[in-house]
């Protein structure tokens, strides 16, 4: 287990204080969310991992085959390294909170991160995740709530896949929210403003230690 696990940007606050992970789409990199969860966390600490697999100059978390195709080696690999990293980090920041946040690929690492931990992160906002498989969870009552984001338009992320993600979630008894917007793969301010109104609850958590 090591905090070292991936090239990534830590914003430490000390311990008591809720912590982000942020978990950016292909091609992006550590510092491709780190505004977004700045203005949607004030005052949380905040880690973002780069992915370690270079898809023709394009960073991912885990490899796939095609689109939407995924290389499910890989995706366990990439599922095991991020949970021990991800835990290494609340283990050295205690914080009062672990919540994650991630778009496309990293809704996608997120999820099986929190599939594979279900006590892990207490809340983890999946914006246009696709997961074409279903999920293994892991030992444990699913202790973590989910906000799912998804355009009913999205070519990367269809419908129908995001609505059999939600079946899986509700199935497992995770307490579970959704956030549609009407195009396509393209973060809206309407998402935006939910995954804020979601992931407040947590963030008071630290506001009386200040």
């Amino acid at each position: 287990m090591t905090v070292d696990n991936y090239v990534h940007h830590l914003a430490s606050v000390g311990p008591g204080k809720p912590l982000l992970f942020l978990f950016h789409g292909t091609g992006g990199d550590e510092r491709q969310l780190l505004q977004l969860g700045a203005e949607l966390a004030p005052g949380a600490g905040l880690v973002s991992p780069r992915g370690d697999v270079n898809e023709q100059g394009a960073a991912r978390f885990f490899r796939r085959t095609g689109e939407g195709v995924y290389d499910m080696d890989d995706l366990a690999r990439a599922t095991g390294r991020m949970r021990d990293f991800v835990a290494a980090h609340v283990e050295r920041e205690k914080p009062s909170a672990v919540l994650g946040l991630g778009y496309s690929n990293g809704a996608n690492i997120l999820a099986s991160v929190a599939f594979a931990a279900p006590q892990l992160f207490d809340a983890a906002v999946l914006m246009h995740p696709l997961i074409p498989f279903e999920p293994d969870w892991g030992e444990g009552a699913v202790m973590t709530r989910f906000l799912v984001t998804a355009g009913r338009h999205d070519p990367i992320c269809p419908e129908k896949l995001t609505a059999r993600l939600l079946s899986y979630l509700e199935a497992a008894g995770a307490d579970t929210q959704i956030e549609w917007h009407t195009g396509g793969h393209e973060l809206r301010p309407g998402e935006v403003t939910a995954a804020g109104r979601f992931l407040a609850p947590f963030l008071a958590r630290g506001k009386d230690e200040a």
